[in-house]
């Protein structure tokens, strides 16, 4: 949070010129406060806690309207579920361990020159792109297999 309890999310809803009600304020606070990539029942629960009144249609709601005006980012991991992050600042890719549904942030200066580099000889200029890694614990039973 920053020092006057406004939220780095809501913050950019203001910027954004979007009515902050107390609950979209609630909800943007619980993404904020965010250190995963919750989905809309996670974001639910959490903000349930903070205010019992907000609903279920609330939270679907308003996480649409975050989206549509490119404050929040979703993502399929590949768990049937849209999960939702803070639109990044900087760009990061997502590495995302299948047995405990884990996601890690993390950029990679290689990669990103790679990924340019095979852009170029293709005869394009890469513009954008989205890596994300589906990996198990080196440790775990299953990568054994």
């Amino acid at each position: 949070m920053t020092t006057d309890q406004t939220s780095r999310l809501e913050r950019l809803c203001l910027d954004k010129g979007l009515k902050m009600t107390d609950q979209r304020r609630v909800i943007a606070r619980v993404l904020s406060d965010s250190s995963d990539h919750p989905d809309v029942e996670m974001v639910y629960r959490r903000a349930a806690e903070i205010d019992s009144r907000i609903s279920i249609a609330t939270v679907y709601r308003t996480v649409r309207l975050f989206e549509e005006a490119n404050i929040l980012e979703r993502h399929d991991f590949g768990d049937g579920r849209s999960r939702y992050e803070e639109a990044p600042s900087e760009h990061h890719d997502h590495l995302i361990d299948v047995e405990s549904g884990r996601v890690i942030e993390f950029h990679n200066d290689e990669i990103e020159d790679l990924q340019r580099r095979v852009a170029d000889k293709l005869g394009f200029r890469l513009v954008g792109h989205r890596l994300e890694l589906y990996a198990v614990p080196i440790d775990s039973k299953r990568a054994r297999k």
